[in-house]
């Protein structure tokens, strides 16, 4: 998903940086290490305000009840099927005993107790899942991995749903899955940016291949006989240091709200925390670095921590730092080499790479895929993760055509959710049309910008400003020689479009998402119609890629190819 969803970004500000050469010499996972500091272990009358759920939707955005999807894909819908896969495979019920309800409560341990559980398996959220040996209910333990035996603390329960939400305490016995000296951050269990660093690249690989699998497993609502096996994640030439944009922030003063009620300027007692939230909570934690940024990016973090420090009392408010890397590309013969404080160099070959931090959310920052430039508001939504971006638009850029046995000419693309023109332009050469379609005029301005930076004539590449619920009407194509690339926001697209799509029926979709779960539901509509509109179509492949390492987040591509009626056939 190459969009800005609003549960993306709350998910990915919690990423900082830090100086690769500063490695932390600590291993917190060791057996029988105690969380003291840093903690994300509450007592009793610890504040435990949580962050809003992710699918749970603002009450002034409400969607049309035609539009809104039956699966949503929202992580506590995610976290459910996990649990309830758990109780099955251990042959649990997975529901309390109706005539017990009353006492079902009793049954489970107080809140802040602390329980010795088995960890089994990892939601695709990123959290453990653990089972103690007296209870048909599953604790979701964070930095936990099958295996581990671990003292948890239980702090919240659900209990129509069986399960139980608790922090680390400690890891009693490690499993064998875990390998506590690759953890190069020492934040890692209090900041939730990450969850996987204790794991294994390979291992993170595999889990992330799980997640797609039992995204259509689970949302799909399809046969499994019409789902092909998911492909091995591609994984990030980059493990660390590949996050080209972070947002740090900070609270405003305590009091602040009721001085500016009272007419009163608030004042600062102290610097406040400038950093990301702790996990689960809302509370900002003070991070100077992070192993995630690149290293423009962790540069300009240190030098914007110092400058907020200084200028502390000019803020009457909170506020969020934007840190995002910007590239100039200059040819090898051309460099003069010398030193800079707020410039990293880079050797790329034929080029010299100079990389700098940009603050200004309206300054344009520039990236370079392969041969590609493009360029954006730095505040603007670009992909975060640009190592990954060469072997993902190869990617796409090779299976957007049908094999050349299906004797299928496509000629024609439609890019719908195209932001700055990704897909459009990466593309285009391969077309002899192509229309790049968003809702965001701003977007389109920049991506026609980037098309004549890539010397694309506007007759092969052309971008118009368009509801995507209103696309089709827009473009004159013929559907049997179109391909349509969709790249939605993280919510997925509404019952709207995906009936505009099967009307129009392009000869092929690609489908790329940030978020598995609500790409398999409407995948799984593409694939069995819907009511009122004919035309189908299949599944060809699907695959994830990992953009954003030592998370549980999994990009997915899904290709599908329309499904040739027996009248169609027969015609042929």
């Amino acid at each position: 998903m190459l969009r800005p969803a609003i549960l993306l970004r709350a998910f990915h500000r919690h990423y900082s940086s830090i100086n690769p050469q500063t490695k932390p010499n600590f291993a917190p996972w060791a057996a029988n290490w105690t969380m003291s500091s840093p903690a994300p272990v509450s007592a009793p009358n610890e504040s435990r305000k949580r962050a809003a759920p992710n699918n749970r939707q603002s009450k002034n955005k409400k969607q049309k009840k035609a539009d809104k999807p039956a699966r949503e894909g929202g992580s506590e819908e995610v976290l459910l099927f996990d649990v309830q896969h758990l109780l099955k495979k251990f042959s649990l019920d997975s529901k309390p005993p109706a005539d017990n309800e009353g006492n079902a409560s009793k049954l489970l341990p107080q809140l802040y107790t602390e329980l010795e559980l088995n960890v089994h398996a990892i939601s695709s959220t990123g959290d453990a899942l653990a089972l103690d040996s007296s209870s048909n209910h599953v604790y979701v333990v964070p930095y936990a991995v099958p295996g581990d035996m671990v003292t948890a603390k239980v702090f919240k329960h659900f209990e129509k749903e069986n399960y139980s939400l608790t922090d680390l305490v400690k890891v009693d016995k490690p499993s064998e899955k875990r390998d506590d000296s690759l953890v190069r951050c020492q934040y890692f269990a209090s900041c939730s940016g990450c969850q996987f660093q204790m794991l294994p690249y390979s291992d993170q690989l595999t889990h992330k291949k799980s997640i797609v699998a039992k995204a259509y497993k689970n949302f799909s609502m399809l046969d499994p006989k019409l789902v092909p096996a998911v492909a091995d994640t591609i994984g990030s030439p980059l493990e660390y240091g590949y996050r080209t944009k972070l947002t740090p922030h900070f609270d405003g003063p305590p009091g602040g709200r009721r001085d500016r009620r009272n007419n009163k300027k608030p004042s600062w007692t102290e610097v406040p925390p400038i950093g990301f939230m702790k996990k689960g909570t809302r509370k900002t934690i003070d991070i100077e670095d992070c192993p995630i940024g690149t290293d423009a990016v962790r540069m300009g973090m240190k030098s914007e921590r110092a400058r907020v420090t200084k200028d502390i009392d000019t803020y009457s408010r909170g506020a969020t730092i934007l840190l995002r890397e910007s590239t100039e590309r200059i040819p090898k013969n051309e460099y003069e080499e010398k030193d800079s404080t707020d410039t990293i160099f880079e050797d790329r070959g034929d080029y010299v790479h100079a990389k700098t931090c940009i603050t200004d959310q309206t300054a344009i920052s520039t990236e370079f895929i392969d041969d590609f430039t493009f360029q954006n508001p730095a505040g603007a939504f670009f992909q975060n993760n640009n190592s990954i971006l060469p072997k993902f638009t190869s990617y796409v850029r090779e299976h957007i055509l049908p094999p050349i046995s299906s004797g299928r000419k496509i000629v024609n693309l439609i890019d719908a959710y195209s932001g700055s023109g990704l897909f459009t332009i990466s593309l285009a050469s391969l077309f002899q049309k192509s229309v790049g379609i968003d809702i965001s005029s701003s977007s389109i301005a920049f991506a026609s910008k980037n098309a004549k930076l890539n010397n694309l004539p506007e007759e092969q590449a052309s971008f118009m400003a368009a509801d995507a619920r209103d696309l089709f009407k827009s473009v004159e194509f013929d559907a049997s020689a179109t391909v349509v690339v969709i790249d939605p926001p993280r919510k997925g697209c509404d019952d709207n479009f995906l009936k505009q799509l099967l009307k129009f029926g392009p000869e092929r979709v690609v489908y790329v998402s940030c978020n598995v779960h609500t790409q398999a539901r409407d995948v799984g509509m593409l694939v069995t119609g819907m009511k009122g509109v004919e035309g189908t179509y299949e599944i060809e492949s699907l695959v994830g890629f990992d953009f954003f390492p030592q998370t549980s987040h999994v990009e997915g591509v899904a290709v599908l190819n329309k499904k040739v009626l027996k009248t169609e056939m027969e015609d042929e």
